[in-house]
């Protein structure tokens, strides 16, 4: 494999290593690095016995924003419930179904790591072993990001039940983070089964012509 690939395969899986397991991480550890956010105009909602501006979701918790822009964030763990209640009585109920699927970017963060770990390794066959994994990992990533996107269409089409409420849905840092480290991967499998080719390619002919050049030679001997 030709050293120009080899290293834009290792930087991209690096990049989309880092974005992966800092979107592992999420609420309520890092509090900027959400799956999806609702803000609310206007301190007409109630969570529990207190008042809403806004509302993150992440893999272990959920965290909330009062009319001060105080944060209060639950350790709940993954697979939590979460409900919002409007002062006119209203109710939704984001379940534990929508965000138990959540803890799946953990996984896809060692499955990318371990393919990093292939590409940077020495092994004969590593870049070959570190390109299955590419796309495995893209997989995984993919179905990640599919849970992603459910569990913020799921928030909007709740929210959206909220008649009395003004509200404006949003897909977090770590939706977007997910997507990007997708692409990156992608790009990084590609890139390294591209190389492996073109590298075979280019065995491949020295190889016919020392080949066809011995063969040859001993037709001019005699």
């Amino acid at each position: 494999m030709s050293r120009a690939s080899y290293l834009c395969g290792m930087v991209l899986l690096f990049v989309a290593l880092v974005l992966s397991f800092i979107s592992s991480i999420s609420l309520p550890y890092l509090p900027a690095i959400d799956f999806a956010r609702v803000h609310f105009n206007g301190v007409n909602l109630v969570s529990g016995q207190d008042s809403l501006s806004e509302v993150r979701w992440g893999i272990w918790g959920p965290c909330t924003y009062d009319e001060h822009n105080d944060r209060t964030c639950a350790h709940t763990g993954h697979a939590y419930t979460f409900f919002i209640q409007s002062l006119q009585g209203q109710e939704i109920i984001i379940g534990s179904s929508w965000t138990r699927g959540l803890a799946i970017h953990p996984v896809a963060t060692v499955i990318v790591a371990i393919t990093f770990g292939f590409a940077a390794s020495k092994m004969e066959h590593g870049p070959f072993f570190a390109s299955l994994a590419s796309f495995f990992a893209a997989l995984v990533l993919l179905i990640a990001f599919a849970i992603d996107i459910a569990l913020y269409a799921f928030i909007r089409h709740e929210i959206a039940k909220l008649k009395d409420v003004d509200a404006h849905v949003n897909a977090g840092t770590a939706f977007w983070m997910t997507f990007v480290s997708l692409i990156l991967v992608l790009l990084a499998g590609c890139t390294v089964c591209f190389g492996r080719r073109k590298e075979s390619g280019n065995d491949a002919y020295p190889m016919m012509s020392k080949t066809s050049s011995g063969f040859f030679s001993r037709f001019r001997k005699n």
